[in-house]
C-alpha cells in the first residue's frame, strides 16, 4: 500500500451492486478484533444487517439516509458488557461493571474496533460511511436489534464497493491538531487562519448560502447541531444508558 493512502481516503455513501461475501465480512471482523482493547476484555459486539426488511426498519433511526438502503451491509458496533459480566458470573467472580467508568471503557473498545473495521475494509477496496445518528436513536435501534442489558450501540457503518469516487472532504491543517509538549491555545486570529481553508471550501460556501447564513460556523450552531437538539439527544442517550444497566 502506498504511504499516502490515508491522505487520499474518502467517505463513500453510494455503492455498486457487487456483493460483499460472507467470507470477506468475517475476515474483516476477525482482523479488526486485533484492535487495541482495555485489559484484553474486548468489550464490543457487532450486528451485521443485510436483510432488506431489517434495513428498512433501521432506516428511520438514521433519518432515512439513502446509504442505509443502498449499502451491501450495515454494521452496528456496540459497547458490550453483557458477555463479559456473564463470563464473570459463571466463573465464580463478582462483576462491578454497572458504572460510568465501565461504560466509557466499553465505548472506547467499541470505537477502536469500529475504526479498525473501516481501515481493513477500505484497504480491500470496500467503501465505508459512518452514520453519526446511532446515539440519537439508540433506544429504537436496540429494540430492533434486540440488544440486551449492558449492550449499547455506539457506531454504525455502511459498507459496499464504491459506485463512483466521491469528492474528498476538507480537513484542518496539521498545526490545528498537533501540540508539542503543552497545549497551545490559539488566538482569535490564529483560529481564523486555521479554519480559513474550511470556510472557503466551495461545498461549504454552498451550505452557507443554502441555509441563509453568514458563516460556516452558523450552519453548525444554528442548523446542523443546535443546542436544543444536542440537549434533547443527550437526555435520550443518557436515559437509555441507565436503562441498559450503567449508573451514569
Amino acid at each position: 500500500m502506498e504511504n499516502n493512502y490515508f491522505n487520499q481516503r474518502r467517505t463513500v455513501r453510494s455503492y455498486s451492486d457487487k456483493p460483499i461475501s460472507e467470507e470477506t465480512l468475517k475476515s474483516i471482523i476477525e482482523q479488526a478484533m486485533r484492535a487495541p482493547t482495555t485489559g484484553n476484555m474486548q468489550l464490543y459486539s457487532v450486528v451485521a444487517t443485510r436483510d432488506e426488511e431489517m434495513k428498512r426498519r433501521l432506516a428511520p433511526t438514521h433519518f432515512n439516509q439513502p446509504t442505509v438502503m443502498g449499502c451491501q451491509v450495515m454494521l452496528t458496533i456496540c459497547a458490550d458488557y453483557n458477555r463479559f459480566v456473564k463470563w464473570c458470573e459463571v466463573s465464580d467472580a463478582v462483576p462491578g461493571y454497572d458504572n460510568f467508568q465501565s461504560f466509557i471503557t466499553a465505548m472506547l473498545d467499541a470505537t477502536m474496533f469500529a475504526q479498525q473495521i473501516v481501515t481493513i475494509a477500505e484497504m480491500q477496496g470496500i467503501g465505508t460511511c459512518y452514520l453519526g445518528t446511532v446515539t440519537y436513536n439508540a433506544p429504537q435501534i436496540a429494540e430492533i436489534l434486540r440488544l440486551p442489558k449492558r449492550v449499547v450501540p455506539i457506531a454504525c457503518i455502511t459498507m459496499g464497493y464504491p459506485a463512483s469516487e466521491p469528492e474528498q472532504c476538507e480537513r484542518l491543517p496539521l498545526e490545528a491538531v498537533l501540540h508539542n509538549e503543552t497545549y497551545h491555545d490559539c488566538s482569535d486570529q490564529e483560529i481564523k487562519e486555521l479554519y480559513k481553508a474550511k470556510d472557503d471550501f466551495e461545498p461549504n460556501q454552498k451550505f452557507i448560502t443554502e441555509n441563509g447564513k453568514q458563516t460556516l460556523a452558523q450552519v453548525f450552531t444554528d442548523v446542523r447541531y443546535t443546542k436544543q437538539a444536542n440537549e434533547t439527544f443527550s437526555k435520550i442517550f443518557l436515559d437509555f444508558i441507565r436503562t441498559q444497566g450503567f449508573e451514569i
